[in-house]
């Protein structure tokens, strides 16, 4: 559905600047501000293969911008800090930029993966929960988020990222069948649990298991 599809208007040449130079000593020279242009560059590129149906290409572009990102991430490097050239400190704005490329690639890896005849679901939801621990209420990474753990078999923790997205799209075709599929599922799961302990109970009673268990309290027997 398109309100699920790769995020942003491309079409902005792409720049592969970040494959030249061994072990990434080509881009540890160039500016903080070249590198997130390049990175926006790979993403939009992507989006514009993704528009094309061209799956395996844009899954390349966005990993690409990633990658490029990835050097510039504070949380990723600081393990390494002191190792080879330091970038400087980003400012509030290019934090900004940085963080929404990550989101949109990480949200449109996901849309590809979905689009695939074979769906990695662990790889979707790896995807998406990326994404939540930036943005909590991403509306796209949560729907995703649902369809990857339902297809995984959890369709109470399905339940509970559609529902949310329901209250945000509560129109939206496609979020109520795959929330009505987990509310199925779950049906089916209880009706199953609830016959077999009636079984359970139906053998016992049979075979006077439960009186066995449980005696009736005699004069002079323990608490």
């Amino acid at each position: 559905m398109e309100a699920f599809g790769a995020d942003d208007n491309p079409d902005v040449p792409g720049a592969v600047a970040v494959e030249a130079g061994p072990a990434g000593q080509e881009t540890s020279a160039k500016p903080v501000s070249v590198l997130l242009e390049e990175a926006v560059q790979f993403k939009t590129k992507g989006n514009t293969f993704y528009k094309q149906k061209n799956i395996r290409s844009a899954i390349g572009h966005y990993h690409r911008a990633l990658l490029v990102l990835r050097g510039l991430d504070s949380t990723v490097m600081a393990p390494v800090k002191g190792f080879g050239p330091e970038k400087p400190p980003l400012t509030l704005e290019q934090e900004a930029l940085l963080r929404n490329t990550q989101v949109d690639c990480y949200n449109n890896l996901a849309a590809c993966l979905l689009q695939k005849q074979k769906v990695d679901s662990t790889r979707v939801l790896e995807y998406s929960l990326r994404v939540l621990q930036w943005q909590p209420g991403n509306v796209k990474a949560l729907y995703r988020a649902g369809v990857a753990t339902l297809e995984m078999g959890d369709a109470q923790t399905a339940k509970q990222y559609l529902t949310q997205v329901c209250k945000e799209l509560p129109n939206d075709a496609n979020v109520r069948k795959h929330l009505q599929r987990a509310e199925e599922k779950l049906n089916r799961e209880l009706q199953k649990e609830r016959a077999m302990y009636q079984g359970m109970f139906s053998s016992s009673s049979k075979d006077g298991t439960v009186e066995r268990v449980n005696p009736p309290n005699r004069a002079g027997d323990g608490v």
